[in-house]
């Protein structure tokens, strides 16, 4: 993962990114990685913060345009 690599993403950061491509709730993601709302909602602050995007969708297609998901 050298794209996420470069914008310094984690492992983790980048699967909450791919479930947020689902379209899954910051509580689907919870659930699934079995990790509290409020852990998921750091994370998805982190990818927000480290693509320099202001919302999940602009993430989804930066996510995409990169080759993240």
């Amino acid at each position: 993962q050298a794209v996420a690599a470069q914008f310094d993403l984690t492992e983790r950061e980048v699967e909450v990114l791919q479930l947020i491509a689902t379209g899954a709730t910051n509580r689907e993601i919870a659930e699934q990685l079995v990790v509290s709302e409020g852990t998921v909602k750091n994370h998805v602050s982190n990818i927000l913060s480290k693509l320099g995007v202001r919302d999940r969708t602009r993430a989804v297609l930066k996510a995409f345009e990169l080759k993240l998901v």
